[in-house]
């Protein structure tokens, strides 16, 4: 079977993509057939994202690792940790 995962649009730069995307958007809007979520609606969809996301075991391994490494270069708060790591 064919590699068909770079045929079309797919096959496009990521700029390109963007604008024509943009443009269907604009025209939706404009013909008054675009979609305006309401704040519920985007909780929701939100909500399953992170969801999604969060089910990737190395997608957050990788974020905490980073997250640390950021943290650990603050150095007054890794002392404010460690001042109160001892009183406890």
């Amino acid at each position: 079977m064919a590699d068909t995962s770079k045929r079309g649009f797919a096959s496009m730069d990521e700029d390109k993509q963007r604008e024509i995307a943009s443009q269907g958007g604009k025209a939706a809007h404009e013909k008054g057939t675009a979609h305006e979520f309401t704040s519920e609606e985007a909780k929701e969809a939100g909500q399953k994202g992170g969801q999604s996301v969060s089910q990737d075991s190395e997608h957050m391994s990788e974020i905490g690792r980073k997250g640390g490494e950021t943290v650990s270069q603050d150095r007054e708060h890794m002392s404010e940790i460690g001042r109160k790591g001892g009183k406890s």
